[in-house]
């Protein structure tokens, strides 16, 4: 079988993991080709990851993130030929720009099985109607020309179903692979990485995220007063950079903060085990994800999570079980949210045993669905059982 996955770009994030953690196990058994444009911007990259580990990769220099109608129609005339050319048997997509251009590039080159992975939905709450508009009508539109969806967390499939994209019997969830093996190892221990970043004897609090909108890394500041008052030797590590790396910065130094922040910068995910070991909780504050990676990577190394209850969050966040899950902020229930935010992240920073017991219940909830040969077996398996069915359509 010859498979060609495509994704926007591959920078460091959860759906670049995921993607290459699938490449690489399906090459063992099948001709296999990662195409991608470039890892433009601040997040890094993981180009040389890819090289590393003998995938055929293709780089299409006008596969960019924003919309551009003149290198959108390039990128696309360049799938399709590339496409024409490889022959596949299956064309799987990742992400919404690589996901819509890849997916009718497919449809016109003859491909009879065109899968396409949701890792997160391109339209949501916050933003502007008239784009959360445009973007659900472009989505059932190249919904007709889908085999099948995977939806990295039932949420993806409601919500899709929702707004009308494709059928139910389009969609199959397969929970992403972390990389088990990188997280049952023992190199650097919590004190070494403390020392390094200079948390020793602090109880720390964790995000990791790339420091970009709706990542919510503002409500963490807003909150870190409060937190500062009753656990007073409290830090706050962000890891990850972004376009926002410089404005959360300044706010945190324009509230007196800086002596309580720690930034990393970029982390290579190779690191990610390490830096989980050092905290004692992750608070995951975005507003927009499917199911976000680094929660069911933080159980495997016994921590608690808490996390707004967005998308994909509530099927592993199990509320007073694995963590806390707190509503989402809008307009109305803003204090709200972060008052519950607050409380959650001082109760487990005041109960350690009980933060513990969380964080090991976390751990036996992820086993075995996010281990990577368990997701590779359904991917090949909807594969298998999607070649001959051709395209099914919405209607």
């Amino acid at each position: 079988m010859k498979v060609v996955h495509i994704i926007t770009r591959l920078i460091l994030g959860g759906a670049q993991e995921v993607a290459i953690l699938t490449v690489e196990n399906l090459q063992k058994q099948y001709q296999v080709t990662l195409v991608s444009g470039p890892a433009l911007g601040p997040e890094g990259d993981l180009i040389k990851r890819v090289k590393e580990s003998n995938v055929n990769l293709v780089i299409i220099p006008q596969m960019r993130r924003n919309i551009n109608p003149v290198l959108d129609i390039i990128a696309f005339i360049k799938l399709y030929f590339l496409l024409r050319r490889l022959r596949p048997d299956v064309v799987h997509t990742h992400s919404a720009k690589a996901g819509i251009l890849g997916r009718f590039a497919a449809y016109f080159a003859g491909v009879k099985t065109i899968v396409h992975t949701i890792h997160g939905l391109s339209f949501h709450q916050y933003q502007n109607r008239l784009v959360n508009f445009l973007y659900v009508s472009i989505e059932r539109v190249t919904a007709l020309v889908t085999t099948k969806f995977i939806s990295v967390a039932d949420a993806m499939t409601r919500e899709s179903l929702r707004v009308k994209i494709g059928k139910p019997g389009m969609y199959t969830t397969i929970y992403c692979s972390i990389g088990m093996e990188r997280f049952e190892s023992d190199a650097d221990a919590p004190r070494e990485i403390r020392c390094q970043l200079g948390l020793e004897n602090s109880k720390v609090i964790g995000t990791i995220a790339r420091i970009a909108p709706l990542k919510g890394h503002n409500y963490i500041i807003q909150i870190a007063n409060r937190i500062i008052r009753e656990v007073p030797d409290v830090r706050f590590l962000f890891v990850g950079d972004g376009s926002l790396y410089d404005k959360v910065k300044r706010e945190i130094q324009g509230r007196g903060l800086e002596k309580y922040f720690v930034f990393t910068g970029l982390v290579s995910p190779e690191r990610i085990p390490s830096i989980i070991k050092a905290i004692d909780i992750l608070v995951h504050p975005s507003l927009r994800e499917g199911l976000p990676l680094v929660i069911p990577q933080t159980f495997a190394l016994s921590k608690p999570v808490v996390s707004f209850d967005i998308a994909g969050s509530s099927e592993v966040v199990i509320n007073s079980r694995t963590g806390f899950l707190i509503p989402a902020p809008t307009g109305n229930n803003n204090k709200l949210s972060r008052d519950k935010l607050t409380s959650a992240i001082i109760y487990l920073l005041k109960n350690p045993d009980r933060a513990r017991e969380m964080g090991e219940n976390g751990k036996k909830l992820i086993i075995p669905n996010f281990i990577t040969n368990f997701m590779v077996e359904k991917v090949v398996k909807l594969y298998n059982g999607s070649r001959f069915s051709g395209i099914q359509t919405a209607n």
